[in-house]
């Protein structure tokens, strides 16, 4: 009986015993207040399955997306942020070069690619920045003084763009892609230094943390805010990586404990699992951004296109043992925040060049599969470049060409949608009811005698229900702007930080927690079932 109990329950305290004398069980065990509240709107942005897409070379520049901004066409001449801003100055000037680039922001994403956006069933945004990208009291003491004023205006239209994606229903995770000293050592980290000097360095680790600090702040209360990444693609190894990412997370906690922080994994997504799921109790819900790239490595290069797809079944395997227990293991929440459709020109050399157009097709889709299947969204790179459509690493190409699918309840008509909803609700008290006699009558035959608290089962589920028809029919019922009034409908993409933050919310302690979880979980999948999603 006792191992049963092991695998199904779970406690979030140290304190696990269940109290059968009068006294008045500790604190632990004490059910509290619950505080849960139907699923607001920044609820639907922050953990809503996210079909995205990043901005590309924009707030950090990158010559290979945006030649055009740089002076130099040479490639020794650098590729990065610091390199085309010297270079403009250098050539034009400094006013022309703040002109210039403020074009570039301002330009960036127009209404008509919102217009398209929507059509692609596009709703998020991840936005790479950098600490220049705050503005000039951020530049000082850094390599960038010197031009510090060309970003005078550059944070002003990060704001607003966050706003005007607002008006199409549009998330965006902002992502502090270039942070002091280099998270790693590629020129998308803002320089062309090779280094990665964040890491062991006190000084760039402050200044780092400080600016994370004023984005949280600045951004406080922004509807559409899906999170912010603390740091993209950090260095193998990274020294002090988990510290520093754990004080972060308590400083921003204190300006806004609510908003959703993404961490790299370092490329290490096992070692990131394991990290998370000690995280437990009250804080920012916390998400692991994971990269997939099939065409940097030796064995990429050394394999066909049939053997890449093969292995994509098999992605994120990590995962296993780690989901669908929060309340025993932690909170295991992950997102793909960069992926596409390259291959590198050794792999494509072992098939015919007829086959290649096929095979693509087959990359994205199974792709596209398996972050719909596992991750709590995805982020296609990219989307903004001098040489549109972008071929392979191009969302709009890709989707074009029906290489990368969004999930199909993104495309659901309106009256759909409320129909569903419809059936749904009519079905839910029997559904509950068959629901919780099959926990009861589990537990009770597999555990006679066995006290349980299958109310808690109950509760849960009747939370779980709400949730997901909440998410699904915000859309239909006019929640977001009028411009995407009745497009598709939504559903729980991070569902583990979701039921985490329902678990925190609901105030239940003590040893039979874990039925509570259970039920908020089958409820969630009884909606789902029901509405064919």
């Amino acid at each position: 009986m006792k191992k049963l109990l092991t695998k199904a329950k779970s406690t979030f305290d140290t304190s696990t015993s269940h109290h059968s004398s009068p006294n008045p069980p500790p604190e632990s065990c004490t059910h509290r207040h619950s505080t849960i509240q139907p699923p607001s709107l920044s609820d639907l942005y922050r953990y809503r399955y996210t079909h995205g897409v990043n901005l590309g070379s924009v707030f950090v520049l990158e010559k290979w997306l945006t030649p055009s901004m740089f002076t130099s066409p040479t490639a020794s001449s650098g590729g990065s942020e610091l390199d085309a801003v010297l270079s403009s100055v250098s050539s034009i000037g400094l006013q022309a070069t703040k002109t210039k680039w403020e074009s570039h922001w301002r330009n960036a994403v127009t209404e008509q690619d919102f217009e398209w956006l929507k059509v692609a069933r596009c709703n998020g945004l991840r936005v790479p920045i950098g600490f220049f990208t705050l503005g000039p009291e951020w530049c000082v003491n850094t390599e960038f003084e010197g031009v510090r004023s060309v970003y005078e205006g550059s944070w002003r239209e990060v704001k607003g763009l966050i706003e005007r994606a607002r008006e199409w229903g549009v998330g965006v995770l902002i992502d502090f892609h270039a942070v002091y000293g280099g998270a790693n050592e590629d020129a998308h980290s803002g320089t062309s230094k090779g280094r990665a000097e964040l890491w062991g360095n006190k000084g760039n680790l402050e200044r780092s943390r400080k600016a994370l600090v004023c984005v949280a702040r600045e951004l406080r209360g922004c509807e559409n805010l899906i999170g912010i990444q603390v740091v993209n693609e950090a260095k193998w190894g990274a020294r002090g990586l988990w510290e520093w990412y754990e004080r972060v997370i308590e400083e921003i906690g204190d300006v806004d404990e609510e908003i959703p922080l993404y961490i790299s994994d370092g490329w290490e997504l096992g070692k990131a699992l394991d990290w998370a799921g000690k995280r437990k109790g009250k804080g920012n819900p916390v998400v692991i951004d994971t990269h997939r790239y099939y065409t940097f490595s030796e064995r990429d290069r050394s394999q066909s296109p049939h053997e890449i797809i093969a292995r994509i079944e098999s992605e994120m395997g990590e995962l296993d043992g780690k989901m669908g227990g929060v309340v025993g293991r932690g909170c295991a929440q992950l997102v793909v925040g960069e992926w596409s459709c390259v291959l590198d020109g050794r792999t494509w050399s072992r098939v015919k060049l007829e086959d290649r157009e096929g095979l693509v097709r087959d990359f994205g889709l199974a792709q596209s599969k398996k972050w719909q299947q596992r991750a709590g969204g995805s982020y296609f790179w990219t989307y903004k470049m001098d040489w549109m459509d972008g071929g392979e690493w191009g969302f709009v190409k890709q989707t074009k060409k029906g290489n990368i699918v969004p999930p199909s309840f993104l495309a659901l008509p309106v009256d759909e949608v409320r129909s569903r909803a419809q059936a749904a609700q009519v079905k839910r008290d029997d559904l509950a009811g068959s629901a919780k006699q099959s926990h009861e009558e589990y537990w009770n035959r597999t555990c006679p005698g066995k006290k349980f608290e299958h109310q808690l089962y109950n509760e849960g589920w009747d939370v779980g229900f709400s949730d997901a028809l909440t998410f699904f029919g915000m859309r239909a019922d006019g929640a977001l702007r009028e411009r995407v009034a009745g497009e598709g409908c939504d559903k729980i993409g991070c569902l583990e930080l979701w039921v985490k933050k329902r678990f925190m919310e609901s105030g239940k302690r003590g040893e039979f927690v874990w039925e509570w979880e259970q039920g908020l979980r089958s409820g969630v999948a009884a909606f789902y079932q029901c509405v064919s999603v």
